[in-house]
């Protein structure tokens, strides 16, 4: 799934350019994409892109007044065509393409804006409002995991009581922070992923909050630059322990380590964040003591 660092670089990749182009046609591919109907998504028709945005891990396209927004979800990705398909796509079919946007550009190149979802269950999520506080998701937020401050992360991270893990994924808590960097950021504090935050000291919260700040800035600077087509690698590239199960802890050489549960998993290293202990698979229903 795209994180902050992901949806900011192409925040910034539509920024560079797509901003100055004009709105043409605008095709549906998925008919379950496109979760509001007023306005009809033929408004945006006509409309010069006027600036893009994220919230969390919402990517927004600013089109004269109304909002595009999208929430990529675990499958879903946005793609730059400089030459598209001129024949619309036929709804339903089993291409990835869920949505497309033509754009006329100032050179008078005319690209398209693909949004696309692999797999079978559908969960891209498209919403063209007038303000992007309508989208529920977003309304919901809480402070963005680049903007919050100290002292605020460690209220609302407190004030939860969780599992470490799951607060920092908890869009409701901090937004943009997904499974990987989670795994990421608690793996560089070296922090059991079990650790509740509402016992957690300050001296660790803080740490932590250097931390998070430090492995989602430099996921940015990585990131943003990178065409659309190289986030994906460049993301896989600069992981330690997210995704690498049975591979060596580049830190201490130990084997890292999986818990699944339900349709997820994380990773972690017991050497460097849990003194040794391996937790038990969630699929097993238990702790390894």
């Amino acid at each position: 799934m795209p994180e902050l660092p992901e949806v900011e670089a192409l925040a910034q990749f539509l920024e560079k350019n797509a901003v100055g182009g004009v709105v043409g046609r605008v095709d549906i591919a998925a008919l379950s994409v496109l979760k509001t109907f007023d306005p009809p998504i033929t408004d945006l028709q006509g409309r010069d892109v006027t600036g893009t945005g994220r919230w969390g891990k919402h990517l927004g396209i600013g089109c004269d007044g109304l909002w595009l927004i999208t929430h990529l979800s675990r499958a879903g990705w946005m793609r730059w065509i400089d030459n598209p398909n001129p024949a619309p796509p036929k709804p339903g079919g089993k291409s990835p393409l869920a949505l497309r946007i033509h754009l006329f550009t100032p050179e008078g190149a005319m690209p398209a804006i693909d949004f696309t979802e692999a797999g079978t269950k559908k969960r891209l999520a498209v919403w063209l409002v007038r303000d992007p506080q309508e989208v529920p998701g977003i309304a919901k937020l809480g402070p963005d995991a680049l903007a919050v401050s100290e002292a605020e992360f460690a209220t609302v991270l407190k004030a939860t009581s969780q599992r470490v893990k799951s607060a920092l994924t908890d869009q409701m808590v901090l937004a943009g922070v997904g499974n990987a960097y989670s795994d990421e950021i608690l793996h560089t504090a070296k922090i059991s992923p079990f650790a509740t935050t509402g016992t957690m000291s300050a001296e660790k919260l803080s740490a932590l909050y250097g931390v998070m700040r430090e492995v989602l800035t430099d996921a940015v600077d990585r990131s943003v630059g990178q065409d659309a087509a190289r986030l994906k690698g460049e993301k896989r590239s600069g992981m330690r322990v997210h995704a690498r199960t049975g591979l060596p802890c580049p830190v201490c050489g130990d084997t890292v380590r999986e818990v699944a549960y339900a349709e997820r998993s994380f990773q972690y290293c017991a050497t460097c964040q849990t003194g040794g202990r391996v937790l038990a698979d969630r699929r097993m229903s238990r702790l390894l003591k």
